[in-house]
Order: structure tokens, then sequence, then C-alpha cells
């Protein structure tokens, strides 16, 4: 891997959950791996107050907890790391912040040697989407943002998600980012594409000319999106129940799944030629209308559980959520792609909280054999009985055991055609003697060396919303809203089985 230019990291909402768990775990194993340079600096800002000593006690803490490589505690490689992060208190909407620290930032360039005018700055906004903009305006009123014809140096701001909350509010924040910036220099982040897995999507299905001639209609009956988690809101009621599942897991990280699964080839991997494609296939998904939502989707929320063993309250018992609340904490949809690849093809999308496990998996099941030769069929280790044999199906995990598998039809060894249905695993631990890097690792080293491929344009913002915005409005508009409650620990309501089986059956396929 190719190592990063010197650069000064600043992440906003540095005393925040996600700078924690994530973003300094991240930047300790890129620095240990020799991904950053020695000059690299770290800067959080943040509206607490507290010094540069107790910021690296925290970071500290945190990377013994969090960190993938599990340094111990007060090691001299934590030693090194946390010395060069720096801490800086401030408020998101205050010009003297910002110019504090841009003097901070000037005055360590200049202990490092390193010519301001030709220092790259990355700027990381963990914070409530609420502030993006304001924080964006700031840094561009007060000289932090390199100029677009600047040659020597770069500036680039990493958005965390959520990208608004509806297509209004996104289309907003769009404009507000590219009032200071230049598209080139916003990179907006969704962690599920820097996962090993889904990157491996791609090199599947361009890499081998095996399936690829199979990967339409024609060979391809239906499409299982699942992202299953099994916790549950964890204390983050109430922004989750001004949220739902829809907006936190579909509108980002499922769309991108689907787009990666069904878009056409691109013409290289440059960053624009694969998010074209991924943009023009989202743009084949017709929206699905206010008066069809009943029809393509399923919404459920969580009632009182067990999940290995923990007692699971109702959503509506848990702190922050409105007692009458009718957020979905599980959704699932049918999508159709219209295009000459996928017309007539169904894409089933389930997502929940609270539900048996956690998995994110994506299945192709294939077409039946237009004849049935073989009368006997195995289907377990004692019934024998004629018909069909189970379809062909494909499986690619991305959590946990991250591998891929295929379902074919065996002979059972003996004097009769009795067939079998079995799996053709690959697991990728049992593989590759290499542990992966983590999601954030991946995407924070390519926003530093200006590969954008793994992040969101604008336009593949707005048309995600845009495909779910006639669902929040058509659920917003029922007077008895269609929401069915399912026990914690299950795999969600009853109701989106039903769904998505008699779907199926209509088409032929069970």
């Amino acid at each position: 891997m190719k190592k990063a230019k010197h650069t000064t990291i600043v992440i906003f909402g540095a005393s925040g959950d996600l700078t924690k768990r994530k973003l300094m775990p991240a930047l300790f194993q890129l620095a240990k791996d020799g991904l950053l340079t020695e000059k690299t600096t770290i800067v959080g800002f943040a509206r607490r107050e507290k010094s540069n000593e107790q910021f690296r006690v925290e970071i500290e803490d945190a990377l013994v907890e969090f960190s993938r490589s599990k340094p111990e505690a007060g090691s001299e490689e934590l030693k090194v790391f946390s010395s060069r992060c720096y801490y800086q208190t401030g408020n998101y909407d205050s010009s003297k912040s910002f110019h504090d620290l841009k003097e901070l930032i000037d005055k360590l360039d200049k202990e490092r040697g390193i010519d301001s005018a030709k220092a790259n700055r990355l700027f990381y906004l963990s914070t409530p989407p609420s502030v993006f903009s304001g924080i964006v305006a700031m840094l561009g009123q007060s000289g932090h943002i390199s100029d677009r014809n600047d040659r020597n140096r770069w500036t680039r701001v990493i958005v965390e998600k959520p990208f608004g909350r509806d297509l209004e509010t996104a289309c907003a924040l769009n404009k507000g980012l590219s009032s200071v910036l230049d598209e080139s220099k916003i990179y907006r982040i969704d962690h599920y594409l820097g996962k090993e897995t889904v990157q491996n999507i791609m090199a599947f299905r361009f890499g081998n000319s095996i399936f690829e001639p199979l990967w339409n209609r024609r060979y391809v009956s239906h499409v299982h999106i699942t992202v299953a988690e099994a916790v549950c809101v964890e204390g983050r009621g109430g922004y989750y129940d001004n949220s739902g599942a829809l907006r936190d897991m579909v509108q980002n990280h499922m769309l991108q799944l689907l787009a990666l699964i069904a878009m056409e080839p691109p013409a290289s991997f440059a960053p624009d030629a694969v998010r074209d494609e991924k943009v023009k296939l989202l743009s084949s998904i017709p929206p699905i209308e206010m008066h069809e939502v009943n029809e393509c989707s399923v919404r459920g929320q969580y009632a009182a559980g067990t999940i290995n063993g923990k007692l699971i309250p109702d959503y509506l018992r848990e702190g922050g959520v409105k007692p009458s609340s009718v957020t979905e904490t599980f959704v699932a949809l049918k999508l159709h792609v219209d295009n000459w690849r996928w017309a007539g093809v169904p894409f089933y999308l389930r997502t929940g909280k609270a539900l048996t496990e956690r998995l994110t998996e994506v299945n192709i099941e294939f077409r039946q054999p237009p004849l049935a030769l073989f009368s006997h069929i195995k289907d377990d280790d004692e019934i024998e009985q004629r018909g069909r044999m189970k379809p062909n199906m494909l499986s690619l995990r991305v959590q946990p055991n991250e591998g891929i598998r295929l379902s074919i039809g065996m002979k059972v060894p003996g004097p009769k055609m009795i067939l079998e249905p079995k799996d053709m695993e690959f697991c990728y631990e049992n593989v590759f003697d290499i542990e992966p890097p983590g999601a954030y690792e991946r995407l924070i080293l390519d926003a530093i060396l200006g590969d954008s491929t793994l992040f969101i344009r604008q336009d593949e913002v707005e048309v995600a919303w845009t495909l779910v915005n006639g669902i929040l409005k058509g659920w917003a508009s029922e007077e008895l809203p269609h929401i069915h409650l399912y026990r914690a620990g299950t795999w969600g309501p009853y109701a989106a089985d039903e769904f998505i089986t008699n779907d199926i059956r209509k088409t032929g396929a069970l």
C-alpha cells in the first residue's frame, strides 16, 4: 500500500463515540503499519473542555480497548502515537474557535518543519449532520480551505452519514457543502464500502468469467439482501426514534450493496467510472410511490424478548423513545431494476434491530432447470421425495465469517439417482493468512491518498433519497400505520416472511 503524505488530520466531534471506537483505532493501525508519515499529526476539536494530556490519556485507553492490534496499556507504541495527538476546545459556530484552530495547526507545521503553504489538511466531520454545513462554512471563512487551483497542497473533508434525513435536506446539505468545497474535495463515507467482502463483490463479479454470463434476468430468479443486527437501540433511542431502519440502513448501506451487486461493469476502476455505474443502476430503480407502499414494504417494531440470554425491553420502553412511536426498527422492501439486465427480477431487502443474530448477506437465487430430470430429491438426512431440486443459491456473506457459498445439487453415492443439495464454501479466514484492514483504516487512507472510489458522490446521495422518499411519505400519510410487532431475538415479523414468500410464489420460483 502507498504511504500517505504529511497531513494534519482534524476530527470534529473528537469527544464522541465514533472517534473513540473507530477513528483513533484506525489511525493508530495506519501509523503502526507505516502508512502514515512521522510528521502526520491529529487534532481533536470538540466543545468539551480538556487538555492535550487528558485527550491523550483517553486515546490510549480507547486504543487498548478497541484497536484490532490490542496494544498493551502504557506501551511505547501507544505513547509515540498519542504524542502526535492534540486537542482544541471550540464551538462549531464560532469564528474565533476556527481561527484558534488554524493558529494551532500552523504552529504544529512550523514545529515539524513544514511550510503551511504546502501543508495538506484532512477534516473529518464526526458530528451531528445539523452542523456539517456550518463547520464547512467556518473552515472556508477562516482560511483552512486551499484554493481550488492550488497544486502545492490539498484540503479534503470526510462527511459521516446520515447525508440528510430526506431528499430535501440532502439537497440542502449538498448545496451548503458545494458552496465552499469542490465536489472532488468532499468524501462522503459509508463504512460498509470499506469492508473487504463488500469490495470483493466487484472482484468476484468482474474478475471471474464463470459467473458474469449468468448475472442477469435469464438465469437469476431473485435476490435477497439481508442486514440483520442482534443489538437493540442501546441508549440511542432519541436518535433512532427520529431516524428508523429505512433512513438508518436502507438509504445508504443496503442501496450501496444493491448497486454493487447489480451495476454494469465499469470501463475502469477509476473513481468516477465506478460511481457512474452505481448512479446509473440506482437511477434504474423505479421509486415506490405513496400508494404502492403497502404492496412493496413491510415495517415492524420489536417487542420484549431475549437475545443471547439477555432480556430486551419493548422498543417503546427504550429511553428517548416516544410512547406512541411508530418508528420502524425493521423493514422489508421489494425493489425492481428496470434495465435490460434485470427486468422482472425482484430484489428483496430486509434489515432490522434486535434480530436473532448479526448477519449481512446477499443471496442470489438462480432459476430452476427447465426440466426436472431427477425424480428423487433428498432434502434432508431422512426424507426422499419426488420433485424439483432446491434452486442453486450463491451467498456472499459480508459479516460475520466473511466468505462465499454456492449451493448445488449432487448425486448421493449409491445405486439410485438421488440428488441432495450441498454447499461449496470459501471462508476468508481459512484461505488468507492475513488479517484484513478495518473499514475505517481503508477509507481514511484512501481519503488521504485522494482515491474517492469507495466514497459516495453527490448525485448518488440524491438518487438514493429519491428512492425512499415515496416510502417515507406513504408511511406518514397512513391514518392507521401498518406496523407489525415482532419479538426481540427472532428474524422479524411474520408478515415480512409471508410478504416475500407469497411474492416469490407469484413468480413461479416456489
